[in-house]
């Protein structure tokens, strides 16, 4: 019965002969259309250069002519004032105003959500054009008391300029997006965030700045990136303060005296695109910076321990005595 058994079951199977296989040869998928379409965009590219080079209307040496005049280097700077300094309201008062939106006191909601109804609901455009009356609305800006005479009163026209009033007019809009854009920030942090903050006897405003917004700040530097750089466009339209020294409006003067209206709108947009690279390589460097420890986590574990040397509580090493200290099958019984 004993050599029954080790003959059908104990005996250690025959290792079967290893073939060498041939390495496969794996032939690349050839996609013709593709070489096709980059041929044709390779061509269209080339040909609309070699136009634009020798197309008249554009008048290159004009662009090289005045790309660095000193009117359009200041008028670069005006504009970059006004979108940094616009930004910069913008986002603080963005947070408040988020803030506000998640507030649990329904009246501080209510005037959060009307601000947002009423600069998100009206052209850009339209607005600066009501600030740039404000002198007529508000001839005067005065401090005291209802139904009293003013402690101090003060002419519009002298403490707010154009460049003051266009950067209100811009800020004042952005804010509005400012404000949605954190919200969606603030709300992509889990709620038990901020019970943990509260379980280690953190305030409101620590939890806020030490623990929900620097997790949120993945979520809102993208697309605070992309207002920014809208923001610097957008300042092309303070014409309607008015305030005429910023880039688009400066080009425009020049045009209008040399009537060569083409080439004075090429080196505009090489200066906004030269600007907005700029603004495109912060952006990335911000969004690398409060992304660190994201998807850093690898996806497949590797063990410390290599799982050959961890045995299995009721199997056998083939070679060796059972875990219980039985001899292998075929042995004397």
């Amino acid at each position: 019965m004993t050599e029954h058994t080790s003959g059908a079951s104990g005996a250690n199977p025959k290792p079967q002969p290893f073939y060498e296989s041939e390495p496969i040869e794996a032939i690349k998928l050839k996609h013709p259309g593709r070489v096709v379409l980059a041929v044709v965009l390779l061509a269209l590219a080339a040909l609309f250069i070699f136009d634009a080079a020798n197309r008249e209307a554009f008048n290159w040496p004009e662009v090289g002519k005045y790309l660095f005049d000193t009117r359009i280097v200041a008028a670069v700077g005006y504009t970059l004032q006004l979108t940094v300094y616009s930004m910069v309201i913008a986002i603080v008062l963005g947070i408040a105003l988020a803030v506000m939106r998640l507030s649990p006191n329904p009246v501080v909601k209510a005037v959060a959500w009307v601000y947002l109804w009423i600069f998100r609901g009206t052209p850009v455009y339209v607005q600066l054009t009501f600030w740039g009356l404000f002198a007529v609305i508000y001839p005067q800006l005065t401090i005291g008391l209802p139904f009293m005479d003013p402690i101090f009163a003060f002419e519009t026209k002298t403490i707010m300029t154009a460049f003051t009033l266009a950067i209100i007019g811009l800020a004042l809009n952005e804010a509005a997006y400012m404000a949605e854009i954190v919200r969606a920030g603030l709300l992509s942090v889990d709620k038990g965030q901020d019970e943990a903050a509260e379980a280690l006897g953190l305030g409101w405003w620590h939890t806020m700045t030490r623990v929900v917004l620097p997790q949120a700040m993945r979520v809102i530097i993208p697309p605070t990136g992309n207002e920014v750089i809208s923001m610097l466009k957008t300042t092309s339209l303070v014409n309607a303060v008015p305030f005429t020294l910023e880039l688009f409006m400066k080009q425009k003067d020049i045009a209008a005296v040399t009537y060569n209206p083409v080439p004075m709108l090429i080196v505009a947009s090489i200066w906004y695109l030269v600007v907005t690279s700029i603004l495109m390589v912060g952006q990335y460097f911000l969004e690398r910076h409060f992304a660190k420890g994201v998807g850093a986590r690898p996806d497949v574990m590797k063990p410390s321990i290599p799982t050959g040397v961890i045995g299995v509580v009721g199997t056998e090493d083939p070679g060796t005595e059972g875990a219980a200290g039985t001899p292998r099958a075929g042995g004397a019984a």
